[in-house]
């Protein structure tokens, strides 16, 4: 079997250990498993620089989307309505949970490559006394923009709103004190920064928030009061929840504190994008982004004065050990390269040491011709 390391937003490279992890089969009723769960509770706390009494944590089976949808069909009710703030397709794709479980909300838009503006979230919440959540995606791995999801809180919290955030592809790889920024509600998924494989998503809540959300979910399957009702008494998950990415991911916690926690992968992942985007500027290659660039990935425009088909120039760096990211954007000829995982420095150099050989071989083939 080839392999190869992906240079992408998650699913992730993966460390031998957290694989060796999933080759254990375990019952979803047995004691020791159950243990699991709730050890892995409690950790996402500590991460979140929360305190226990008054945050809890609720593992919900699916991917990230899976999660958001819980939340946003969940806890907000019939008469209340979400503010979404939205800067790229994740933000879009909150509308259309929304809209397909009759969701009330409002849509404050701005172009993928500026954060969403305090200033402006105020102004509408100010404008709409009706919006009772606000909602907003901290790392957007469409461009590769990190919001400024503090001073939003802190609008949002003078408001007297509950805040949700989607920390997808940020959480453990950047600090985020959730208490301290007025965060209610946060979703992340096991295959992101904690470096699990793919299989659940988690949310950590406010207490008291997910007691009032108690009559209001539109889901039987994600109803995130009902699962944290279940998880809460045992550490059992309401059904058959996914076992092997469960003990994939309890590992993966480890290795992330062997690391020296989150100030250290946060380094790493910081140094990975510092690497990757001084390097590709050195070839030609400019990013999207000039301002609020994550440390999670990059998006890059083609080079000027070089064709290339992007499946060509990603066949030829698979083959060669890595894989990247096509362009989600509509209007331009982009592609994206993601640095965390089980990335080092090294990996960068080579995959940038790949992308310069593909490039002085397109020189030659179109001078040849």
């Amino acid at each position: 079997m080839n392999t190869y390391k992906l240079l992408t937003p998650g699913p992730l490279t993966t460390t031998a250990t957290v694989k060796q992890a999933m080759l254990c089969d375990r019952c979803t009723w047995d004691d020791d498993y159950k243990v699991v769960t709730q050890q892995i509770r409690k950790k996402l706390l500590t991460l979140a620089q929360v305190d226990p009494a008054v945050y809890t944590a609720v593992l919900m089976q699916g991917s990230g989307t899976f999660g958001v949808e819980s939340v946003l069909s969940s806890v907000v009710g019939q008469d209340e309505k979400v503010l979404i703030c939205s800067n790229g397709a994740y933000g879009v794709r909150m509308t259309q949970i929304c809209e397909w479980n009759g969701v009330p909300y409002a849509y404050y838009a701005e172009p993928f490559n500026h954060i969403s503006d305090a200033q402006k979230v105020a102004k509408y919440l100010q404008q709409d006394p009706s919006i009772t959540h606000v909602a907003i995606v901290h790392s957007e791995t469409t461009s590769g923009l990190l919001n400024d999801i503090e001073a939003v809180g802190k609008v949002v919290k003078a408001a007297g709103k509950v805040f949700i955030v989607d920390a997808m592809s940020s959480f453990a790889g950047v600090e985020i004190p959730m208490q301290d920024w007025g965060i209610d509600f946060l979703i992340s998924s096991a295959n992101k920064c904690i470096q699990g494989v793919p299989g659940f998503s988690f949310i950590i809540c406010r207490r008291d928030l997910l007691e009032a959300s108690k009559t209001k979910a539109r889901s039987l399957s994600l109803n995130l009061y009902d699962q944290w009702q279940c998880m809460d008494k045992d550490g059992k998950w309401r059904f058959t929840s996914p076992t092997h990415t469960v003990l994939a991911f309890a590992k993966a916690l480890e290795e992330l504190d062997k690391e020296g926690g989150i100030p250290a992968r946060a380094k790493r992942y910081a140094e990975n994008n510092r690497l990757l985007i001084e390097r590709m500027r050195a070839m030609g290659f400019q990013t999207y982004l000039h301002d609020h660039q994550s440390p999670i990935i990059t998006t890059f425009f083609y080079p000027q004065g070089v064709h290339f088909d992007f499946q060509e120039m990603y066949q030829y760096i698979k083959a060669r050990g890595y894989a990247i990211y096509p362009g989600k954007l509509t209007d331009e000829d982009t592609f994206r390269i993601g640095n965390i995982g089980e990335i080092y420095p090294e990996d960068i150099l080579n995959v940038t040491d790949i992308l310069a050989d593909f490039l002085a071989m397109k020189k030659k083939e179109a001078q040849a011709s």
